[in-house]
């Protein structure tokens, strides 16, 4: 199903889409039953997404999450009652394996898409890898990131958009990124989400702009991305990990629409 899911389509992109990470089973499982019903009824091929554990913190008192077992098994759970396929971050070669136990595809975080220690732990599994584009890198050296997963015999590679730093505090997304990574053969996905950060803050608490999610998503689709990342939550204010840059839940759905019609505009 994954690979049928990630399959470069001229008449539908595809998502992946959930709350940053997982704070607890009831909002988990509320994010991922709310967006298979809208991505069911729009026929969008859908992977939901959240972290087990966030380990790229500001803060060392930041949430980190709710335990590694724990959280794993609710994402298995929400993957067989809910019959969707699972990404989650990983962040060392160790972690590999144990996730993907559980999950369809394992996904490198951007500011360790060049470890190439955990690029071949993760290749190796033989899961869907999804590299996060680092935000001080340009589109085209993420081919050797690719190369690396491919050269232990897994071809099931993704690459991920998630804009380019930007001075300390910013980052911007150069549009000219989805059409030079598709090059490598490899569906491209854009964050709409992690491309409005604004990291860095003396607060310790990364701001954003979600109110551009939807201007820098359209763009997305019409550049030509196969595939569309959203983080969402019921309650952005009050979320555990990145509510500065998430989705409000609610507003998904339009969104989700206006995508669909400029889709059928490029097919």
């Amino acid at each position: 199903m994954i690979n049928t899911i990630l399959q470069p389509s001229n008449s539908q992109f595809f998502l992946i889409a959930g709350p940053c990470v997982v704070e607890n089973e009831e909002t988990t499982f509320q994010v991922a039953q709310y967006v298979k019903s809208i991505t069911e009824k729009l026929n969008i091929p859908f992977v939901f997404k959240a972290s087990y554990r966030k380990a790229n913190r500001s803060k060392a008192d930041s949430f980190t999450g709710i335990g590694d077992k724990e959280s794993l098994e609710i994402l298995a759970r929400i993957k067989k009652e809910l019959n969707v396929p699972i990404t989650t971050d990983i962040h060392s070669p160790e972690e590999a394996s144990m996730a993907a136990k559980y999950v369809d595809i394992l996904q490198i975080p951007a500011f360790l898409c060049r470890q190439t220690d955990l690029l071949v732990a993760a290749a190796k599994t033989g899961k869907v890898v999804n590299i996060k584009k680092g935000q001080f890198l340009s589109g085209a050296s993420m081919q050797f990131a690719v190369e690396k997963v491919k050269n232990e015999g897994n071809n099931q590679v993704v690459l991920t958009e998630r804009g380019t730093t930007f001075g300390y505090q910013d980052l911007i997304v150069d549009f000219r990124n989805i059409p030079i990574m598709k090059k490598f053969d490899v569906p491209v996905v854009l964050d709409c989400t992690h491309s409005l950060q604004q990291p860095n803050q003396s607060s310790g608490v990364t701001g954003g702009q979600p109110e551009m999610i939807s201007t820098i998503a359209k763009a997305g689709i019409a550049s030509g991305a196969d595939g569309i990342f959203i983080e969402t939550h019921p309650d952005p204010a009050n979320a555990k990990s990145d509510g500065a840059n998430m989705l409000q839940l609610n507003l998904l759905e339009r969104l989700l629409e206006d995508l669909v019609k400029i889709k059928k505009v490029l097919a």
